[in-house]
């Protein structure tokens, strides 16, 4: 009597444990397949998409060892342009002064070459040396130096006279003066130019001299200088701006 008493008792208690066990079982499977997610698509039909897990996001990551960060090309920068003071209106008192003006002009822009007295090309005393001769005026080609030694120094007041020779640098460079607010040279940096008296020719400025027109023969036609060479040539090459 007992017996059939506890028997259907323990089937129960049998049944509930297994099915306990199932529950778990299948609870612990679930936790550990990927989520998914239902998503209804716009013509009403399930579309069931599987959740990518952490594991093979960083699967598919491409791994890049020991790489570097892109280079920044940084363009050249455009080159600057340098363009010469422009040369003032000039107004000259006689014919002479007005033709040597104007055949200085006649060689603005040409290009610096050291030892070339032109037409295309000159240095600082070569430019001096054929302005004259445009002119009608001979004498001998030399370096800078050379006609400081053999002209003589302008008259109380004639310093920044027009056609005044003004030197500089311990003789190595000379140019026109125009009037005190600059002078006609051939630059290393800029050929045949107009240059203003600013503090950097200023504090430069080793003295003056005239070129003595009435007592020089008059220039040959088409007077062909010269090669000079010597140590104080190569000096006045040095030491042009």
């Amino acid at each position: 009597m007992r017996i059939n008493i506890l028997f259907p008792r323990l089937l129960v208690v049998t049944a509930v444990l297994v099915f306990a066990t199932n529950a778990i079982a299948q609870s612990s499977e679930a936790d550990s397949r990927p989520a998914t997610s239902t998503v209804y698509s716009t013509s009403g039909s399930k579309l069931e998409t599987e959740m990518v897990g952490p594991s093979i996001i960083e699967e598919r990551r491409p791994r890049t060892v020991g790489a570097t960060m892109p280079t920044t090309r940084v363009a050249p920068a455009a080159p600057v342009t340098r363009f010469a003071p422009a040369a003032p209106v000039i107004n000259v008192g006689n014919a002479f002064d007005k033709s040597l003006l104007d055949a200085i002009q006649s060689h603005l822009g040409a290009e610096y070459h050291f030892n070339r007295t032109g037409p295309e090309v000159f240095d600082c005393s070569g430019l001096v040396w054929r302005a004259f001769q445009d002119v009608g005026v001979d004498f001998q080609r030399g370096p800078a130096r050379s006609y400081w030694a053999t002209m003589p120094a302008p008259a109380e007041g004639q310093q920044f006279k027009f056609g005044t020779l003004v030197f500089f640098s311990n003789l190595s460079h000379v140019g026109i003066v125009v009037d005190e607010k600059g002078f006609y040279h051939s630059a290393r940096h800029g050929g045949v130019m107009y240059s203003p008296f600013n503090d950097y020719w200023l504090s430069r400025i080793d003295g003056f001299r005239r070129v003595p027109i009435d007592s020089l023969p008059p220039a040959a036609t088409k007077a062909k200088p010269p090669v000079v060479k010597s140590a104080i040539v190569a000096g006045e090459q040095n030491n042009q701006r």
